[in-house]
């Protein structure tokens, strides 16, 4: 009797959206669209020989996805770099703030132009809060006086941290990164939505395997999830790059996992779709730091995805 196919990684992406649409609880959110919505879900990904999650059943854009993440490794909270490289991913929410505050009917086009061509505007009108990279490598710390009160301290980098600890004790339980500051959460444009990653040593020597585990608190899966997947792909297999390690699994787990009602065609379209084709992710350079990435670093082989298909972001 011969051996049943494996079924193409993405297909688990795929079923999930098939589910979340068919037997979602239907629920009003914070945006006003309405979602379709199941709680606590799972996602696993072998990320050995270079795979990565790269959907083939749309277009997904890795290089914004990367430029995004190391605009986070910067600990930036300012849009303009983004902007400067042509990614729009965030320009949604400062815009919003701008046209309520001021009551200025300006244009998202006409907005992010401003952004680019006037450094004291963007100064003004395109910082995010201490949004992710903010936590990331800038924790914030506090001192006690002697006069009773707090200043600040030095603050936590905790992606430098995990490195560290990785090289030093990989047995460890502590392998964290942590975006949900509770004591920051009202400044941020958008609280983490990819809050927590938690890395895990398995094996020893040459063979040893780098996981990460990102735990999403609440999850856009028809446009923000083939980003999530991705960049924490990325950050592992740059992370098992500085620490000598090997690739091992992505697993993502998801809170609230939705589907947003405006949606229906984007998701009807893509579940239509056969995933094809197993892309790869070459690193051509191992930077001194984790810090010292460029986009040029990444190249993808073997990526020959269907069309892109479009939806308007929730805000």
């Amino acid at each position: 009797m011969e051996n049943a196919p494996v079924p193409h990684p993405e297909q688990q992406y795929l079923d999930l959206m098939q589910r979340i649409w068919s037997t979602g609880d239907e629920r009003v959110d914070r945006t006003g669209v309405g979602t379709r919505s199941i709680f606590g879900t799972q996602l696993r990904f072998d990320l050995a020989g270079g795979a990565m999650p790269l959907l083939t059943t749309k277009r997904v854009y890795w290089k914004t996805a990367t430029r995004e993440m190391l605009w986070f490794l910067t600990g930036d909270t300012n849009i303009r770099p983004l902007v400067l490289q042509g990614v729009k991913i965030w320009n949604e929410w400062p815009h919003a703030r701008y046209v309520q505050e001021t009551g200025e009917d300006i244009a998202l086009e006409d907005f992010v132009q401003r952004i680019a061509e006037d450094e004291a505007f963007a100064a003004s009108w395109g910082d995010l809060g201490p949004v992710y990279g903010k936590q990331w490598v800038d924790w914030p710390t506090y001192r006690y006086r002697k006069d009773g009160l707090f200043e600040a301290g030095e603050g936590i980098n905790q992606v430098a941290e995990v490195v560290q600890s990785l090289n030093a004790s990989p047995g460890s339980r502590r392998h964290i990164i942590e975006g949900w500051n509770v004591a920051k959460l009202d400044r941020m444009a958008l609280p983490p939505c990819h809050k927590t990653y938690q890395f895990h040593v398995a094996g020893e020597g040459a063979d040893a395997r780098l996981n990460c585990l990102l735990y999403q608190r609440s999850c856009d899966v028809a446009l923000g999830l083939p980003f999530n997947l991705w960049s924490a792909a990325l950050l592992n297999r740059m992370m098992a790059q500085q620490t000598g390690l090997q690739p091992g699994e992505l697993v993502w787990m998801g809170g609230d996992t939705h589907l947003y009602l405006n949606h229906e065609h984007l998701i009807e379209e893509q579940l239509a779709r056969e995933p094809k084709g197993t892309p790869t992710l070459e690193i051509v350079r191992k930077p001194e730091t984790i810090f010292d990435y460029r986009i040029e670093d990444f190249v993808v082989h073997d990526y020959t995805p269907q069309a892109p298909i479009k939806a308007p972001v929730a805000v």
